[in-house]
């Protein structure tokens, strides 16, 4: 299989994300809370529409596919993405959560630890080899999360929840490929939309909203929420979870990057060490993959 396509799609999709910080700032006045929710339902009728409106040839095709399976199967597709949508409602709620009340840092530890918890849940569960190159990887990353973590306990526990509920949704996704890729993501954030909805019904919106807020909703709904998650389940269909997790490193990445030389942070020492260490952590995880291509495109030549 090629594999190109695949790559290029998780790079972009966590490049994407990695520019987050963009749309954000702009809407510092309203809570985190109200972004989240404007943002998953908005994203959710978009999804809707496209699917019942735009693609009723797919649509009618799919459920005639997933008809044809057997029960058993259609019991395992059903299940996958109830709690595809789980965790991803879990994530996004977690995340808010820790965001408001915890600290903004240890948000942006999860990204990091995410790759980490992505690698061993699919070693352990999906049985995915790893090179010993890319466990050194797995090892050097993981010294940088501690050093980042360092004085700050309460961070790295809640980190490590939100990382978990993510890297989860990403290895469920590798036993989820029956079926139409823009489908089963509309299915999945319909679904965390019902999930959270008690949530929704409840929180009280205090700031007005106004024309600005909601052409952002709908730039972070389409641009930030459905194209990256496509390209993120499409990178899925060709790539191992393990290898897809390593570039969630890109996000934390380009966020360190626009904190430093676009909002002017300053930042430490050990967070350029650490910063550092992971970036050279996700090239020497790359480079057994790079081998592997290399020698077979030689292979090809020969032939």
């Amino acid at each position: 299989m090629n594999t190109t396509k695949h790559y290029l799609a998780a790079t972009l999709a966590f490049t994407i994300w990695g520019f987050f910080s963009l749309v954000l700032k702009p809407l510092s006045d309203f809570t985190a809370f109200d972004i989240l929710s404007y943002r998953s339902i908005v994203a959710a009728s978009i999804m809707l529409v496209v699917t019942l409106f735009l693609r009723p040839k797919v649509l009618k095709k799919n459920i005639a596919v997933f008809k044809a399976l057997e029960k058993k199967e259609r019991i395992r597709i059903l299940f996958i993405n109830i709690f595809s949508g789980l965790f991803l409602a879990l994530n996004w709620y977690i995340f808010i959560y820790v965001m408001n009340h915890v600290s903004v840092k240890a948000t942006s530890l999860a990204y990091l630890i995410c790759p980490i918890l992505t690698m061993v849940l699919a070693f352990i569960v999906l049985k995915e080899k790893l090179f010993k190159l890319q466990w050194f990887s797995v090892i050097l990353s993981f010294t940088a999360c501690i050093l980042l973590s360092l004085g700050n306990f309460t961070d790295l526990l809640f980190s490590m929840v939100i990382a978990l509920t993510y890297a989860i949704y990403l290895v469920l996704q590798r036993r989820n490929q029956e079926m139409d890729r823009f489908l089963i993501l509309t299915v999945q954030i319909v679904f965390a939309v019902i999930i959270l909805s008690p949530f929704f019904l409840t929180y009280e919106f205090e700031t007005p909203k106004t024309n600005y807020f909601y052409s952002m909703i709908a730039l972070i709904a389409v641009g930030f929420t459905i194209i990256p998650m496509f390209l993120n389940i499409y990178a899925l269909r060709g790539l191992n979870s393990s290898v897809v997790g390593i570039f969630i490193y890109l996000n934390p990445l380009i966020n360190f990057f626009l904190a430093v030389f676009y909002f002017k942070e300053s930042i430490t020492f050990l967070q350029g060490l650490s910063y550092g260490l992971i970036l050279i952590s996700i090239i020497i995880f790359n480079i057994p993959a790079l081998k592997h291509r290399i020698n077979r495109r030689r292979a090809a030549h020969i032939q």
